[in-house]
């Protein structure tokens, strides 16, 4: 049984919704993206309804020839969510090192706030008690 190559060569944009549903169906979601698909009824189907944004090939390659690409490709999958956990962890640390700045700036903040306020008080009650001896 052969497979069919599938290959998205125009934009869903401006297509009906149904149309960018059955391209999502046959995995593919830009343009030059392929996919190998088993040559089957419901797969001829949906190339049916979307002739116009895709293109179709026969591939006729046994599936044990195809098996060392699938896990190149996973090995690059791994590779990738290798890289973005460690792009996370060091958006993480940068995260953490500008609250942690924030938070040493409020607690100096607040200490200079509370240095402040014993003199702003001392300085109060001496108008009180000014105002009071001119009464």
């Amino acid at each position: 049984m052969a497979d069919l190559v599938v290959t998205q060569v125009r934009s869903s944009i401006g297509a009906k919704p149904k149309h960018r549903g059955t391209l999502r169906a046959l995995g593919l979601g830009r343009i030059g993206k392929s996919n190998t698909l088993p040559d089957r009824p419901e797969i001829r189907g949906m190339i049916a309804k979307v002739p116009h944004l895709i293109t179709v090939g026969e591939e006729t390659e046994a599936p044990a020839k195809r098996a060392p690409a699938t896990q190149a490709t996973a090995a690059a999958a791994a590779e990738r969510t290798s890289a973005k956990k460690t792009a996370a962890k060091k958006t993480a640390a940068a995260a953490e090192k500008k609250t942690a700045k924030k938070t040493t700036a409020k607690a100096a903040t607040k200490k200079t706030a509370a240095k402040k306020a014993p003199a702003k008080r001392a300085a109060a009650k001496t108008a009180k008690s000014e105002e009071t001896r001119e009464s």
